[in-house]
């Protein structure tokens, strides 16, 4: 078993190791393993915490490890070694006084911590490990089916555990990342029944562990799983309930992603409000009213999480909601969290459902809340329209994509378009054109609004004439443009249209991103539908660098088992090798050929997707750059709505794709996130440094 530990943490499967590590100590309680051997174990673990030049999320896995098996074997560990126990928990307490915190504003789901401190792990974790300590390692809650055996236990030949050397550090070792833990219920929010465990004990700490465990043992089966919570051991003596769903919230709002698909959570409480259907959704209704009430406070990339889920969870119960309790939003800015949380969950529920619906279900008070009618707006449709420049092309373009016009036909048909942009000497004719841009897409949407399935079809279509039209940055950007022009009331129309114009290269995703970013879209800045595409938009362009990635390696990899191969082959078989030696040559020549394009395929897109995020990153920082001095010079407070939502994106970018960033960190830091920039910009990304520190 040591030997599959060292390969685990070899292997990178830290939830495994810890795992094994607490399986370990338990079979101390057993009688099977001794007690001297396991305590110089964990104090290899801590010795760790020594070791110069490593990153703090090594020794902070090992110190964890340690102290989230005490609950276990603690007991048993003091009995016979209380001194190296001591000396053992005061070396963990010196290294959680010295260890840096910077990451923990970034990983805070609330950043006030009332009602409940929003703690990191390793210090949460301590406070439970010292109280249980205190109260002479006694606990409730560690099923010990072999406390029944020990009579027999008691006598068993005990076995020293062989020496264990924690495996050297290497760079390419993935250390879990810290976390935060979610406190949302305490003993005063379950008022009936058993009472809940304070923060600080260790029984919360076992019971959010066992429940954990068993998600992540049957989070793929949601019956299963709501079953198995349901039917928790030693349901009777806790506020099961609350647990679960502080659970559950927890690993929904969990930073920077969650454990598992965000859908399998829905789909969980939906499960667990079935089964339990006269206790369970009084709980869930509780937690969203408490959520609700801490909008102000509560990170906005959760704040997308809560609004997925409720949307969701709202049109599996057919909408119905005591909505009337949060009238108080109707009295706020609309940009204020709690208005513009409720705004954003009915244009989620739209989505799911319809306009009407949802007109119906929502009191009339609520009218300023509730989104627009989806409605195409076609500028060459109005009465008044026969006066704009190109009026009478788009007549001609309409007419030609009805009658099932060629791409070529209708290329031809825009050359009469005339540019805005070109001066009258030009005779080039070659300068971005964006009323031909505006002619034709507007035309051509208008004619496909009827459905997902007609736009689609037409850009498909007429893939060549938009490519021939939009080839430069400035025409791109001008696509985007109209897109939200003629569909500004329909955001789900906007993000479908803009994901098939990326995935069929109409537009690029530096275009997106600088869209995004545009003055053109400031009024929508802080809108949730922004953002989806924003991360949409970079997540294909992650998948694209990985795709090419993985394409060279296997090209790699097959060059390199033939030369392998022909230098195995022995003398007897030279003569038969020789025959097909040229059919071998001109293989490998072809693959060497292979991995010299991909190489340089993989260099460009690397370069495109570092490219994209300095965008995003440049764009960012001359907003609230802007926005802080503006605010200093008239001397009114930064910390606006717009402020919060819009440095939490900014590490919400960090953390999302926090993976790809950190392979250019070194750029970021010397083209974009210098010593010069303001301190509340710069703070963001020193915090995201310190993740992996």
């Amino acid at each position: 078993m040591i030997r599959q530990l060292k390969e685990t943490l070899k292997a990178n499967l830290y939830e495994e190791a810890t795992y094994l590590v607490r399986f370990l100590s338990d079979l101390v309680n057993c009688h099977v393993i001794a007690a001297p051997s396991m305590v110089a174990m964990f104090e290899n673990f801590v010795s760790v915490t020594q070791e110069e030049d490593i990153p703090q999320v090594r020794s902070d896995w090992f110190v964890y490890t340690v102290l989230s098996s005490l609950p276990w074997v603690g007991k048993e560990l003091y009995e016979k070694k209380d001194v190296e126990m001591d000396r053992l928990l005061n070396q963990i307490e010196a290294y959680l006084k010295r260890r840096q915190k910077t990451h923990v504003p970034m990983l805070q789901v609330w950043s006030a911590d009332k009602p409940h401190p929003q703690e990191e792990y390793l210090d949460c974790l301590w406070a439970q490990v010292q109280k249980l300590r205190k109260d002479r390692w006694q606990e409730r809650h560690v099923m010990r089916p072999y406390v029944a055996f020990d009579s027999v236990l008691c006598e068993a030949l005990q076995h020293n555990l062989p020496p264990f050397t924690p495996p050297a550090h290497t760079p390419d070792a993935a250390y879990p990342m810290p976390r935060v833990v979610f406190r949302m219920f305490d003993y005063t929010d379950a008022p009936e029944g058993p009472v809940m465990p304070g923060s600080h004990s260790a029984e919360r700490f076992v019971i959010e562990e066992n429940l954990h465990c068993i998600i992540k043992s049957h989070w793929r089966e949601r019956k299963t799983c709501a079953a198995q919570l349901l039917s928790y051991p030693g349901k009777n003596k806790i506020p099961l309930n609350y647990h679960i769903v502080e659970v559950v919230f927890g690993e929904l709002f969990q930073l920077p992603c969650p454990p598992h698909i965000e859908v399998m959570y829905t789909a969980l409480l939906i499960e667990l409000c079935k089964l339990q259907p006269g206790s369970l959704p009084q709980v869930l209704a509780q937690a969203t009213e408490m959520l609700y009430m801490r909008l102000d406070t509560m990170h906005t990339t959760c704040i997308d999480r809560l609004i997925n889920w409720f949307a969701h969870h709202l049109s599996n119960f057919q909408f119905r909601w005591s909505w009337d309790d949060w009238a108080d939003c109707l009295a706020l800015d609309v940009e204020k969290p709690k208005p513009k949380f409720v705004k954003e969950v009915l244009e989620k529920c739209m989505r799911l459902s319809y306009h009407q619906r949802i007109v119906d279900i929502v009191p009339p008070s609520f009218s300023a809340l509730i989104p627009v009618e989806p409605l195409f707006l076609y500028k060459y449709g109005e009465e008044t329209s026969s006066s704009l420049p190109g009026y009478p092309v788009t007549i001609t373009v309409g007419n030609a994509i009805k009658n099932r016009a060629s791409n070529e036909e209708i290329i031809t048909i825009l050359r009469d378009v005339p540019n805005p942009n070109q001066e009258e000497d030009d005779d080039e004719g070659e300068a971005f054109n964006p009323l031909k841009i505006e002619v034709f897409l507007q035309t051509l949407l208008h004619l496909a609004a009827k459905s997902f399935s007609h736009s689609f079809s037409a850009l498909a279509k007429f893939h060549e004439v938009l490519k021939s039209i939009s080839d430069c940055d400035e025409g791109k950007l001008h696509v985007l443009k109209v897109v939200y022009q003629v569909w500004r009331s329909h955001p789900q129309m906007i993000s479908v249209l803009v994901d098939k114009m990326v995935r069929t290269q109409i537009v690029d995703c530096a275009a997106v991103a600088n869209w995004v970013f545009s003055q053109d879209m400031a009024h929508d800045f802080t809108r949730f539908y922004m953002w989806e595409i924003l991360h949409s938009t970079l997540r294909k362009m992650n998948k694209h660098v990985q795709k090419i990635q993985k394409e060279l390696e296997e090209a790699k990899d097959k060059l390199e088992k033939q030369q392998h191969k022909k230098k195995e082959s022995g003398d007897e078989e030279e003569v038969e090798r020789m025959s097909g030696d040229e059919e071998v040559q001109l293989e490998e020549v072809q693959l060497e050929e292979t991995i010299e394009r991909l190489q340089e395929k993989v260099e460009a897109a690397q370069s495109e997707q570092k490219n994209l995020f300095l965008v995003i990153f440049q764009r960012f920082i001359m907003m609230l750059t802007e926005h802080l001095v503006r605010c200093e010079t008239g001397g009114i407070d930064f910390n606006t709505s717009w402020y919060k939502i819009c440095i939490e994106r900014l590490q919400q970018v960090f953390l999302m794709h926090h993976g790809t960033i950190q392979q250019y960190m070194g750029t970021l830091e010397h083209l974009l996130f210098t010593a010069e920039l303001d301190p509340h910009i710069l703070a963001v990304y020193q915090q995201f440094c310190a993740l992996q520190l």
